[in-house]
């Protein structure tokens, strides 16, 4: 069989990722999606007898198993994130579509830092073909973040759990993924934790007994968790923006008030205090629409 003259770089690339302990999988050739069926096309044989097994779970640093992949074929190089004790955190270039003067994923990053009275983290950091930045953390021991899309800003996404991210090495038509600083990697700051775990989930509001008038209570529950809102602390700003929109869903479930008042309300108090527009829209929406899907009928007195 003649072999790829790429496959001996790409090899040596998997297996310098091994060296540190991040199990590899590989990716398709020139490509960055993995090799091997979607699980939507699953065969259920072989390996998947007893269900799909995702590129997370095939992901491997043993050195036999990666020297018989990619002696075969010249598979890009993933590296399972989660698994790998890392949350890389992947800057992205703007697209033709953006708007123009939209800032793009680095631009944004360094602007979170700032609104969090921090500088740019230094830590292990790989260019994309594209021009992008992968950059490499550990979280804090026993904390395990998921992978997310656009949640600390649009042009920002992050690879922890359930996801992968290209290794350096890799090459595709656009280019290679290269080192940009060999520094070594840093712990995730404790701001960025708190802005990427996911909120605990609300208590469900008791049932209220009410004597007055409902829509003037709804009116001043309103005011009262937009204040909470304005004087949030850094890193609690989105989950209490969150938790005290659940707060105020029911009174929209019930009718005493217009959801729309409700989202412009919160939307302003959340702008006021530095956050994104787009994170300001999605934490809203998403908690009125628990809190209006789970809100208890109001009972009378």
């Amino acid at each position: 069989m003649t072999h790829h003259p790429r496959c001996p770089l790409l090899l040596a690339a998997a297996l310098d990722a091994a060296a540190h302990d991040w199990p590899v999988v590989p990716l398709r050739p020139s490509g960055k999606r993995p090799s091997g069926h979607a699980e939507d096309r699953c065969p259920g044989t072989g390996r998947c007898a007893e269900g799909h097994v995702t590129p997370e779970q095939r992901a491997t640093t043993d050195p036999d198993l990666i020297r018989a992949a990619w002696s075969q074929r010249p598979y890009n190089i993933g590296i399972a994130t989660g698994p790998a004790g890392l949350l890389v955190v992947d800057l992205d270039r703007l697209k033709p579509t953006d708007p123009i003067g939209a800032p793009d994923g680095a631009t944004s990053f360094k602007a979170l830092c700032e609104r969090a009275g921090q500088a740019v983290p230094t830590t292990y950091r790989v260019r994309t073909p594209s021009g992008g930045e992968h950059l490499y953390f550990t979280p804090p021991s026993g904390v395990r973040l998921k992978s997310s899309a656009g949640r600390l800003a649009k042009r920002i996404d992050t690879r922890g759990w359930g996801g992968y991210v290209v290794a350096p090495g890799s090459v595709t038509g656009e280019g290679s993924y290269r080192v940009a600083d060999p520094s070594p990697i840093a712990e995730l700051p404790a701001w960025l934790v708190t802005l990427l775990q996911d909120p605990p989930a609300p208590a469900v509001p008791s049932a209220i007994a009410w004597t007055g008038d409902a829509s003037r209570c709804a009116q001043v529950a309103l005011e009262r968790e937009c204040a909470a809102v304005l004087a949030a602390v850094e890193g609690q700003r989105n989950d209490t923006l969150y938790r005290s929109a659940c707060k105020v869903g029911r009174f929209v479930a019930w009718g005493d008030i217009p959801r729309h008042v409700v989202e412009e309300a919160f939307q302003g108090a959340g702008e006021s205090i530095g956050l994104p527009s787009p994170e300001c829209r999605s934490t809203v929406r998403s908690a009125l629409n628990w809190s209006i899907r789970t809100a208890r009928p109001r009972e009378a007195v």
